[in-house]
């Protein structure tokens, strides 16, 4: 029998559209440090749906279950690598600084075959004048916050390596396999990513400006708030790509796959989409002032 104590700790919620229930003290003992702690402290006044008492929070609820179950128990969930790099985008916009050691540890783990150089390895390679790690196999090493500008990292194999708010620009990663790698509010400007493949990977927030994406494998890649400013995207597979709210301004898209690719609020002014299949894309918002559309498929 439920007592008015344990009533009290209960918390409904909503978020964006998905049901759940747990306590306070799950959302504030493992994570003390996090938006959700904070929010469920008895420090802010929450605003509850009247007629359910669920509290709305406006976030994708895919993967809540995740992050409730890595608060009641402490273990970080193994996933597909699109599924991972969602749950890490979600693990940051909460501020669950556990979580997202957990996965960046889980990817690790499951790292085909170990990695030929550590951080402090790079870090000592860095300090040099000219850096190359041109077939280097470095999957599933933590690379953040390090400047790897001119860095070349063509051909090398970067699978699920942590590249987050890392300056990379004017690197090469021509030819590279970095399938599920994580660029969350990395720099990026004049990176060449020719044939790259990039399959969900996360690109969320990153400075892609006047990058050369050519002929890359995007399919499943995160660009949600990108700055892809006159970046070259021609014959680029951007298949299921989500890249709303990105600005595309005078981007080349020509010869690009955009089959089921998100545009919802990005800005597309004077981009080059000549030719284009725009069909099967959600343009919802987009803004095409002065793009240049001529037989594009609409």
């Amino acid at each position: 029998m439920e007592t008015s104590s344990d009533l009290s700790s209960m918390v409904r919620l909503n978020i964006g559209g998905k049901k759940f229930c747990t306590t306070i003290d799950t959302l504030t003992i493992r994570e003390p440090d996090s938006m959700l702690a904070a929010m469920f402290s008895g420090r802010h006044a929450m605003c509850q749906e009247s007629k359910t008492g669920h509290v709305f929070i406006d976030r994708d609820g895919k993967h809540f279950r995740h992050i409730l179950n890595w608060l009641r128990d402490g273990v970080a969930p193994s996933l597909s690598d699109p599924d991972c790099s969602e749950l890490l985008r979600e693990a940051d916009y909460y501020q669950l600084l556990g979580l997202k050691d957990g996965i960046k540890d889980s990817r690790r783990e499951l790292g085909e075959v170990e990695a030929e150089l550590s951080r402090i390895d790079i870090i000592k390679c860095i300090q040099s004048e000219r850096v190359r790690f041109r077939g280097v196999n470095l999957s599933g090493i933590d690379l953040s916050k390090l400047d790897l500008s001119l860095v070349d990292f063509s051909y090398a194999c970067l699978r699920n390596v942590f590249f987050s708010r890392t300056n990379l620009q004017s690197a090469k990663f021509r030819n590279a396999d970095a399938v599920g790698s994580i660029f969350h509010n990395a720099i990026l400007r004049e990176c060449e990513f020719t044939s790259a493949n990039l399959r969900g990977a996360l690109l969320a927030g990153t400075n892609l400006q006047s990058a050369n994406l050519q002929d890359a494998c995007l399919v499943d890649c995160s660009f949600c708030g990108a700055d892809l400013r006159t970046a070259h995207l021609q014959n680029a597979d951007l298949t299921n790509a989500n890249l709303e709210g990105a600005n595309l301004e005078g981007a080349n898209l020509k010869g690009a796959k955009l089959s089921n690719a998100n545009f919802k609020g990005a800005n597309l002014q004077r981009a080059y989409l000549r030719h284009v299949n725009l069909r099967e894309a959600h343009m919802e918002g987009a803004n095409l002032g002065g793009a240049n559309m001529t037989g594009a498929i609409r």
